[in-house]
């Protein structure tokens, strides 16, 4: 063979290697598109696919864009056990539970502001955490925060979604189609996170609980600092329907865990009840606050660690929230406290 024809052979294998890649390409580009693993198509008459990603942040946008929802929980992995299909008995609506671990208060609200825009709502639950108390809250966590699933959308969002995870992840929604794979999450967003209940070590939790203790000595802000995550909630609500449900929830982490009264923690956390139970008067809010040294939180039996409830404890939540709704008053049994109430 001689240089000529050793040349057109190796443009001809250029070219066929250019068009295979090419075309396997486009092949992914349609397989990813027509699965749609992010639900860039969800909208209320067009449910989300199996949520098969594990990554909230990737998985949420979807169920705040589809399916036929008309209230959602908003917070952290302290409200993620709320089981939506509990909340819906209780109040009348369609919950899905769009908690998300270690969500920032902004990451919440992009959240909020994506569901608020696609569904009709009648009825919110946020759930708080100390976050939300800060002088300086925290923008993102160390998990990456993809921003365009959160945007309008755009034509360019099919390519954006194309990379190896979202082709496995693809591959298992597929999959979960035909009855081959199993969801991460339920479609209204809940999937219970902690161990099984018969895996309950007491001494286990005991130990994760002081290790999670907060330490009495430490700084804090001052009580009457700025609350900016607050004043962004305000303005949240603000846009919610006056006749829709609004809960705002101290939700029961332990008491070792708990700014102590008379230390500077709690007495920023005593200033962040104060400034929640105001948005929650102006706001037409029920504002429920469970976190104090109550009977619940002082249990050690409650808890996985000094965050995290037992799935009996996240029942129980839900039924004392439908009680203060319905009441407005304090738990008898000291377990909850009615801050605001319409």
């Amino acid at each position: 063979m001689d240089g000529t024809d050793a040349s057109a052979s190796w443009t001809r294998f250029a070219r066929s290697l250019v068009g295979a890649a090419t075309l396997i390409g486009l092949t992914v580009i349609a397989i990813v598109g027509l699965i749609d693993p992010y639900g860039l198509r969800a909208a209320p008459d067009h449910p989300p696919g199996p949520i098969m990603d594990a990554n909230q942040r990737l998985s949420y946008p979807q169920i705040a864009r589809g399916g036929p929802f008309d209230a959602a929980v908003f917070g952290t992995s302290t409200a993620r056990l709320l089981d939506p299909k509990a909340l819906d008995e209780a109040f009348g609506v369609r919950f899905a539970n769009l908690a998300v671990n270690a969500a920032t208060p902004d990451e919440q609200i992009r959240l909020a502001d994506l569901f608020f825009a696609h569904h009709p709502v009648r009825a919110v639950l946020f759930g708080l955490d100390a976050t939300w108390c800060s002088a300086d809250p925290p923008a993102r966590t160390a998990n990456a925060f993809p921003d365009w699933l959160y945007d309008a959308g755009t034509p360019w969002d099919l390519l954006r979604q194309v990379n190896l995870r979202s082709v496995t992840v693809a591959v298992q929604a597929g999959l979960a189609r035909f009855g081959l794979a199993r969801p991460r999450l339920r479609q209204d967003g809940y999937a219970v996170f902690t161990p099984p209940e018969d895996r309950y070590d007491p001494e286990r939790a005991r130990a994760h609980i002081r290790a999670g203790a907060a330490d009495p000595t430490a700084p804090a802000d001052p009580a009457d600092a700025p609350m900016p995550a607050l004043v962004r909630l305000d303005h949240l609500l603000g846009g919610v329907p006056s006749d829709a449900v609004k809960l705002l929830v101290f939700m029961p982490v332990h008491a070792a865990a708990q700014g102590a009264p008379g230390t500077a923690l709690g007495r920023r956390e005593a200033a962040c009840k104060g400034r929640v139970a105001a948005i929650g008067a102006r706001r037409g809010a029920t504002v429920v606050d469970f976190r104090f040294a109550s009977p619940l939180t002082r249990q050690d039996a409650n808890y996985w660690d000094a965050l995290h409830y037992r799935l009996p404890v996240a029942a129980r939540i839900v039924a004392d929230l439908k009680e203060a709704v319905a009441t407005g008053a304090d738990d008898p049994a000291g377990t909850y406290r009615v801050l605001a109430h319409p």
